[in-house]
């Protein structure tokens, strides 16, 4: 069985590999059939400057039609599956119809919900286009709205409404749905979920304003970087607009921008050495969080103290931390507070209580709980009975939620002929979609090991390279140089 047999593996960092911010921005404000907007356009050119400055690769829509908003969010999805960060920024009108949150484009025809749901662009829409961006994934909407017309949504109702909401960034009067999205994709709002977002009496709104001005400080942790820009909209719009963030955030820290040029502004992948590395201000500021309850900054912290380089060395503190954010709910917290038991590091070795916490972050789709869990069972690692059909179930959760090393796991077990109903095709899916992660182990098994797989499953994965025209040559099996070429394109290399 060809698996990877280390538990650590789930933390293998990327490859070293060009550090792509991608961005696409879009600002809409001629609409044909609702209440134009003053600032939109203003608020996507400076921010499309902003993100421009500190290293993004941005493409800027503005005004644009539907179908071309719809083309750009499409192939901004295919470029985000090797980006670093994926973001996107939207000013325009939004609404929301039956809980779920739609973009307007500028040549929309709104009369009704059913016109809303045919012609809008949903916020599922765009967090899906960003999901397979390797570190970062971030979804900004100036534009906060909810529609209260019902199925009777009226021209005339809705041009009245957006009259009196005196320049909101509205078809309505209260705000949008809260979100859901995945861990490890931030969703921004520039107002809270039921609450309107102002268009601003100058060029910019409060939100874009405030956004542009943080975006650009140095060295400044994500999650402290929205906070300080919730802060100062408050401030200017006399507490009457409050931004609001919803996800959950993974436990590495990320930086817009640094003071360091080279730098690739992602923090480093190994979490205990990028938390160590956090200014001693912001340290401050994630105790205080920490204090409200916070449980990625109980994370952050106890990160610091796992950094068995870093003074503040005490994983006994850490462990505290850990397990005040897994009580809350933290399934990260969870998974790092199982390692520790497992280990005996700052806790009482405790193997039963390990196995507890990885099944309590398994039960919330905590991926790496569930890879691991994969490897406890087809091991019979922890004192458990050996499982290993209750493994496959935890790997194939695992590589459904496009965790590298559990999708080549995965298709290895496909491979081998081990999973009734699946064959190469499938195997070759799996391995695609691993090599796309950036996951420089399983890069580097594709380039230096395909005869680990049989024939087939290469001719296959040779097919899905050719799909997305990375390789150009015979459906052989054959990994020359051809086919190695079309795995640096997939995985990320440039020649």
């Amino acid at each position: 069985m060809r698996l990877f047999c280390s538990l650590l593996l789930s933390f293998l960092p990327l490859a070293a590999l060009a550090n792509e911010r991608i961005a696409l921005v879009i600002g809409m404000a001629d609409y044909t059939s609702v209440v134009k907007l003053d600032n939109t356009l203003n608020d996507a050119r400076g921010i499309s400057e902003t993100l421009e400055n500190i290293g993004f690769q941005v493409t800027t829509l503005l005004d644009s039609s539907a179908d071309d908003l719809r083309t750009a969010v499409d192939e901004f999805a295919f470029r985000s599956e090797t980006a670093d960060i994926a973001l996107i920024y939207y000013a325009g009108h939004g609404v929301e119809v039956s809980g779920e949150n739609f973009l307007i484009p500028v040549d929309a025809q709104v009369s009704s919900n059913q016109d809303i749901l045919r012609q809008g662009v949903s916020l599922k829409q765009l967090l899906a286009s960003v999901e397979s961006a390797r570190r970062m994934r971030i979804v900004i909407l100036d534009s906060c709205r909810d529609n209260p017309f019902g199925d009777a949504l009226s021209l005339a109702a809705l041009e009245e409404t957006a009259k009196a909401a005196e320049q909101t960034r509205s078809v309505g009067s209260v705000g949008m749905a809260a979100p859901s999205p995945d861990r490890g994709t931030l969703v921004a709002f520039a107002a809270k979920d039921g609450a309107r977002a102002l268009d601003g009496t100058g060029s910019n709104s409060p939100f874009a304003t405030a956004l542009m001005e943080n975006l650009v400080q140095p060295d400044l942790e994500i999650s402290l970087m929205f906070r300080k820009v919730r802060d100062q909209v408050l401030i200017a719009t006399e507490n009457l607009q409050e931004p609001h963030t919803y996800g959950s955030l993974s436990g590495t820290p990320f930086y817009m921008a640094s003071t360091d040029a080279g730098s690739a502004v992602v923090a480093n992948t190994n979490r205990r050495v990028a938390w160590a590395a956090l200014e001693a201000d912001q340290e401050v500021q994630l105790a205080a969080l920490a204090d409200q309850g916070d449980t990625r900054s109980m994370l952050g912290l106890a990160y610091m103290r796992l950094n068995s380089v870093d003074p503040r060395y005490a994983p006994n503190e850490a462990a505290d931390y850990l397990r005040r954010a897994a009580q809350a709910g933290s399934a990260e917290a969870q998974f790092e507070l199982a390692q520790l038991y497992e280990k005996g590091l700052g806790v009482p070795q405790d193997m039963e209580r390990a196995l507890a916490l990885y099944l309590e972050a398994a039960d919330q789709d905590f991926a790496d709980a569930l890879n691991d869990l994969g490897f406890i069972y087809f091991q019979g690692g922890l004192n458990v009975t050996r499982d290993p059909a209750r493994a496959l179930t935890y790997f194939e959760q695992a590589a459904d939620m496009r965790h590298p090393q559990a999708m080549f796991n995965f298709a290895a077990m496909i491979d081998d002929g081990n999973i009734a109903g699946r064959g190469p095709v499938d195997a070759a899916e799996y391995l695609y979609r691993a090599l796309r992660t950036g996951a420089e182990d399983v890069y580097n098994l594709l380039r230096d090991e395909p005869e680990m797989f049989k024939a087939e499953t290469r001719k296959e994965l040779q097919r899905k390279l050719s799909q997305f025209a990375f390789y150009e040559g015979v459906i052989d099996g054959d990994f020359g140089p051809g086919t190695q070429r079309g795995i640096r394109a997939a995985y990320g290399l440039s020649e």
